[in-house]
């Protein structure tokens, strides 16, 4: 079963009437299966956040609902839920600060290796909203407010941040560096050498194996792209540098 179908049925069967009141009723409705329970509570807290984050510039787009429903792949016959639960995040008058913990603590205790580690599944996260705020062309100053402070709450470094926004968002000169994490001057080698380590942390398969519900692989696939796309335009670059050198 899809987590879309897990979803619609858990909301045709529970009451409620605030979106806390969704999340709450998750803990319970799938206490015996904690598989689905931690899929079915990623995809709220992300329906959560990315409903906050459109209302961020005080313009909710319908650019930023289809391009939520277009990188969750949210089957046609299933998002009407989606959009109940979208509306109801959104007129919900909790702030986003308390879903972003949620989901934080969330990821950093269905880990295996320990809470105390980096939890790459939140990486995932801040990327997917990056994705949903530019779909209208620009990501403004508010939205990147927002998406700053939802980094801060999942203890996210400032550097890998700006790595993440420079696959969005153009900081300047320093694309296609900033895509790669790269610095100026950097070697063929070296800068060869990390774009095949990037390649294999962000492998589609990765998002599963970080625990994000299989429906969430459209990010690691719009990530991976952006990273050769970048390593395209930088290898030329630094080829024909060290080559005529």
């Amino acid at each position: 079963m899809s987590i879309w179908s897990s979803i619609a049925d858990f909301l045709t069967q529970t009451a409620y009437s605030a979106f806390s009141g969704v999340i709450e009723a998750v803990r319970t409705y799938f206490e015996g299966d904690a598989e689905t329970r931690r899929r079915v509570a990623f995809s709220i807290a992300m329906i959560a956040l990315s409903a906050k984050m459109a209302k961020a510039d005080g313009i909710v787009s319908q650019h930023e609902v289809r391009a939520f429903q277009d990188i969750f792949e949210v089957p046609e016959k299933e998002a009407d839920h989606v959009s109940r639960l979208y509306n109801l995040a959104k007129q919900d008058v909790a702030g986003f600060e308390s879903y972003a913990r949620q989901i934080a603590s969330l990821c950093r205790s269905s880990q295996q290796n320990g809470a105390d580690e980096p939890c790459g599944a939140l990486s995932d996260v801040l990327d997917g909203l990056f994705y949903i705020a530019k779909a209208d062309g620009y990501v403004h100053d508010k939205e990147m407010q927002f998406l700053r402070r939802v980094a801060e709450i999942f203890g996210i470094e400032e550097d890998e941040f700006l790595l993440i926004a420079g696959r969005h968002v153009n900081l300047g000169p320093s694309d296609p560096y900033a895509v790669l994490g790269l610095t100026r001057g950097v070697g063929f080698t070296e800068a060869k050498q990390h774009y095949r380590k990037l390649v294999r942390q962000n492998h589609p398969d990765l998002v599963i194996a970080r625990g994000m519900p299989y429906e969430f692989q459209k990010i690691a696939n719009h990530r991976l792209a952006a990273i050769n796309a970048a390593w395209a335009t930088l290898e030329k670059q630094l080829g024909q540098h060290d080559y005529a050198g």
